[in-house]
């Protein structure tokens, strides 16, 4: 008896990631996004060869002149940017509502109006009549900037092709749709579509284009992660509500580094690049104060001083209570209990309160000698100098490891005053050894109990390297130094 032809298989695939399945499910076992499997399409014969847009050419012969950046009017943003907006690159700028996405953009693209080139402001989310208005408060208006509102993609390729913009920004891509693709504005076909869209006429007309995205609740870009590779640069836009501190990241960057960071002042009055940032986190005490220490941290590549303060105090309940902000809880654990083992500095029946100045987040290591200084002089109840810096990542052991660009850091703490400072020291050498550099008087330790030894916090009896001094002057006042004609923070 002859065999039945078998039925063809059918294999269901997720637009996002590539991921296939035997049978349909609502959200991808891969990438976890919802709604997009579908089942995939019969597979067709090979491609044949077709005519080339331009024939290929030996890559010395490749002209560069068109992607050189330019200026976008913002120093900081173009820190970040690597030099500036590149013709024909696609941005995308993501944050969460209120943060001052809009308010950026705007003032970029006025400056950049005013510095000669026509942009094309293109807003879904609000009005003409309430961006003019915000325009009016931070001096935005010029009659190079061209603003418009709307929703729908074919009327904004139809602005673009009027208008001849240099700088096109879309604020928001989440809310253009377009009328040919199934799904509302925002959802995940709409958004890949008019995405592609938008960027296929910034490469082929060389128009430097900014996106502005959407963010999920857990801080992650809404819609379908191919945007994210569509597009040349990713950015995103960061600060607390209760602090006018914004700061804008990059996660990716075709044309530039991605550690770097830069920082603005948000207001009434519009938003101001923040070229120095330091004093923002670094309290201003006219006195010593038990359980204070500053570290140096690096956003990006940029070295910010950064105050952590600790307050230790006897707990009457069975589990003494960790409570942290600014600072990664695990690590202050880890660090109380290095302290605890290594130190002998109890703190079983203690609570122990560890928090940065100014609403900083101290997320890499180099910040675990500062707060273990912190939490040693909150328990003894001892103040440290306040012209100290400590700098190192704190291992189980109890030994401190070095952390990278430390010239660097130590040179910032040297610009701002500060005169003394404790670092790890590889040599493995008990004690400390003490050395001049940056024209500040170095203090290298190998581990965290010959670290609190230099500063007098050991329960051993030593002889501390680094004393209060009444005579010594206190802890300068930092102060922001901003671009010409900002306001001072």
């Amino acid at each position: 008896m002859a065999k039945s032809s078998a039925r063809p298989r059918t294999t269901y695939r997720c637009s996002e990631c590539g991921w296939e399945t035997g049978k349909w499910v609502g959200r991808c076992g891969e990438c976890q996004a919802w709604g997009s499997v579908a089942e995939a399409g019969a597979a067709q014969g090979r491609t044949s060869a077709g005519p080339v847009t331009s024939p290929a050419v030996p890559i010395g012969q490749v002209a560069t002149e068109d992607s050189r950046a330019t200026t976008s009017g913002v120093p900081e943003l173009d820190r970040v940017l690597g030099g500036g907006l590149v013709p024909g690159a696609a941005v995308l700028l993501a944050g969460e509502p209120g943060v001052g996405k809009s308010t950026l953009l705007l003032e970029v693209a006025a400056k950049t109006a005013r510095g000669g080139a026509r942009t094309l402001y293109v807003t879904g989310e609000e009005s003409a009549s309430q961006v003019r208005m915000r325009a009016d408060r931070t001096g935005g208006v010029h009659d190079e900037l061209f603003l418009a509102a709307e929703t729908d993609l074919g009327a904004v390729l139809s602005h673009i092709d009027q208008v001849k913009p240099a700088l096109l920004v879309v604020d928001s891509v989440q809310t253009i749709g377009a009328s040919d693709v199934d799904g509302v504005p925002g959802g995940v076909t709409q958004v890949k579509e008019v995405a592609a869209a938008l960027i296929r006429v910034a490469k082929t007309r060389n128009i430097a284009t900014v996106l502005v995205g959407h963010v999920t609740k857990d801080g992650s870009i809404a819609g379908p992660r191919v945007l994210e590779h569509l597009v040349d640069v990713v950015l995103h836009f960061e600060g607390e509500r209760s602090s006018r501190l914004r700061m804008v990241r990059a996660v990716k960057n075709r044309f530039g580094p991605v550690d770097e960071v830069g920082c603005f002042d948000l207001s009434a009055d519009g938003i101001v690049a923040v070229t120095d940032p330091a004093g923002l986190f670094v309290a201003r005490h006219h006195e010593p104060v038990p359980g204070t220490c500053v570290a140096v941290t690096l956003e990006g590549r940029r070295p910010i001083l950064a105050e952590v303060q600790a307050l230790v105090t006897p707990s009457a309940a069975e589990r003494p209570r960790r409570t942290t902000s600014g600072v990664d809880g695990a690590r202050v654990a880890m660090t109380v209990a290095v302290l605890s083992q290594r130190a002998r500095i109890r703190l079983h029946n203690h609570d122990v309160f560890l928090s940065t100045v100014g609403g900083a987040k101290i997320a890499e290591p180099a910040g675990d000698l500062a707060a273990a200084i912190a939490i040693a002089s909150a328990w003894k109840d001892k103040e440290i100098p306040t012209d100290v810096v400590a700098i190192g990542e704190l291992g189980l052991a109890g030994e401190l490891r070095r952390v990278r660009d430390l010239p660097q850091r130590l040179a910032e703490a040297a610009r701002l005053g500060f005169r003394s400072a404790i670092v790890p020291n590889d040599s493995g050498r008990a004690g400390g050894s003490v050395r001049e550099v940056q024209g500040m008087q170095v203090v290298a330790v190998p581990d965290i109990d010959s670290a609190l030894r230099v500063l007098d916090l050991s329960k051993t009896d030593a002889t501390p390297l680094i004393r209060p001094n009444e005579s010594s002057p206190q802890r300068p006042r930092l102060g922001l130094v901003q671009e010409p004609g900002g306001r001072s923070v």
